[in-house]
């Protein structure tokens, strides 16, 4: 969108000289370029997500047709933000969705394996049933009776028995083989849900997941504090000294907040260069929690530049809320960016005033 709004600025001013025919087919083709991206992008939200892909696809596609050479820099940058804010959500409802079939897909597992062992104990009952019966035959076989009946009750009792014996074996190896597969299965699963859970680059467990762990306590009425920790300054290291040197730092600053927090509280990397924190305690105590990793993790940091070793020193600004009766996730969350914003708006008037 933003290389949408240059060619728009750049055919508009275009129109003013002599080339006006050339500007006006600039626009329209890359008007109809993006109108374009925006159909294919929705195409393939059905083609990955057949569920939810439909409203994703329907937004989009409006939003397209509303997508006009003649359109000011305000009304593009409303789209441009709508369009984000269709992505966005997509994406967030797309991965629950994701989690929620695996979780469905898990409880299928189970299920078999329950039904499998089941299986196996009513295989062995049958055959204790059948052994009893083969015993009685053979108490019959030792009756005086004929010699011929005897025979023939023997062979009978012989025969059965072998088959019950070989029924027995087979249902119990492929009860086995059955609880050996879904086991494995199972591990997969579990892999899958736990690389899911976390932040490719951090390590840390991902906002959706953290967000499922603020969402569990909430409904549950536990003691709840967020404190949401944003980078001072991040955007400068990326600019000076690279985006590899900028994820390498965040690795760092994230190693860092996790060896400083509790083995109770749940860390994740919120987006960007901001990270979360949900501590299962009241006001006072996250406070003094915050004010102490504020100490642990702000300070100096080393990276490996072009010509050496670099220290960069990082400052946090962290913003922190408790959980209210009846508020929603949405709303605490809130409260606690308003604060960090808050916090770090004061932090650069301390520092214009040094």
């Amino acid at each position: 969108m933003i290389s949408l709004k240059k060619y728009l600025d750049e055919a508009r001013n275009t129109r003013n000289d002599t080339d006006k025919c050339d500007a006006d087919e600039l626009l329209g083709v890359t008007v109809g370029a993006y109108r374009s991206a925006l159909l294919d992008m929705g195409g393939c939200s059905l083609q990955a997500c057949p569920a939810l892909g439909g409203e994703l696809q329907q937004g989009l596609t409006e939003l397209g047709e509303r997508l006009s050479p003649e359109m000011t820099r305000d009304a593009l940058a409303i789209t441009e933000g709508s369009v984000r804010e269709h992505l966005q959500k997509w994406s967030t409802r797309a991965a629950r969705h994701s989690q929620l079939q695996a979780s469905e897909i898990k409880e299928i597992l189970i299920s078999m394996a329950r039904t499998a062992d089941s299986v196996g104990e009513r295989d062995q009952r049958c055959a204790r049933q059948i052994s009893e019966v083969t015993s009685q035959l053979q108490k019959i076989a030792n009756l005086d009776d004929l010699t011929e009946i005897r025979l023939l009750l023997k062979r009978s009792a012989a025969v059965l028995k072998k088959s019950i014996d070989r029924m027995t074996s087979e249902g119990k190896a492929a009860a086995e083989q059955a609880r050996a597969e879904i086991s494995g299965y199972q591990e997969k699963l579990e892999k899958a849900e736990q690389i899911a859970s976390l932040d490719s680059l951090t390590g840390l467990r991902s906002r959706l997941w953290v967000e499922s762990m603020i969402a569990q306590r909430i409904e549950r009425k536990f003691p709840l504090c967020v404190a949401i920790i944003d980078l001072d300054g991040f955007k400068q290291v990326n600019d000076e000294h690279g985006h590899l040197n900028g994820d390498e730092l965040l690795k760092q600053f994230a190693a860092e907040l996790k060896s400083a927090c509790r083995s109770s509280d749940v860390i994740g990397r919120w987006g960007g260069d901001e990270f979360i924190i949900m501590l299962d305690c009241q006001i006072a105590e996250a406070q003094m929690q915050t004010a102490r990793l504020r100490e642990w993790v702000c300070g100096d940091y080393s990276v490996q530049g072009k010509s050496g070793l670099m220290k960069l020193k990082v400052a946090a600004s962290i913003g922190l809320a408790e959980h209210q009766t009846d508020e929603t996730m949405k709303d605490l969350l809130a409260r606690a960016d308003a604060d960090m914003y808050q916090r770090k708006a004061a932090a650069r008037g301390d520092g214009a005033s040094r």
